[in-house]
């Protein structure tokens, strides 16, 4: 069993990225555009800081890691503009993200950090275009590590 889990891993992390790169987006596309539930029907005015900022980032970057196109460098953004949401938004209200409202912004910054560490898995257009080590040549890389003894 245990080897029938190794070789779907590649997809199940390309399933990952997709669905949380699509949920990104979606959160972007509501705050820019006023769609899909958006808050106060309208889009946040261009060039507001931090709000419009962080909806391009959520918008854009959430497209490039849905495609998996520069994920780990997409991801890393998107993780770094989460971390700052939850610090500079959530965090001076109460210390815990259950009591601040800030457990979006930080299941999304860790999930996003996971994805610059694991890079997009299978199913990613960045593979299309030749950039990158294939599927097969990413766990070759990840098998000749030295193991971590503790």
């Amino acid at each position: 069993m245990h080897a029938r889990l190794n070789q779907a891993q590649p997809y199940a992390l390309g399933l990952f990225r997709i669905v949380i790169g699509l949920f990104f987006t979606c959160h972007g596309a509501a705050s820019l555009f006023g769609v899909l539930g958006g808050m106060n029907g309208g889009s946040i005015p261009a060039g507001t800081w931090p709000g419009w900022y962080a909806a391009v980032i959520q918008f854009v970057g959430g497209i490039l890691v849905t495609l998996g196109l520069g994920t780990r460098v997409a991801a890393l953004i998107c993780s770094g503009s989460m971390a700052y949401a939850y610090f500079k938004v959530h965090q001076p209200e109460a210390l815990f993200p259950l009591q601040n409202g800030g457990e979006p912004s930080a299941v999304f910054c860790w999930a996003f950090l996971l994805l610059v560490f694991t890079g997009p898995g299978a199913l990613a257009l960045g593979r299309l275009f030749g950039r990158g080590a294939t599927e097969h040549g990413e766990d070759r890389a990840s098998e000749q590590a030295p193991p971590v003894t503790v």
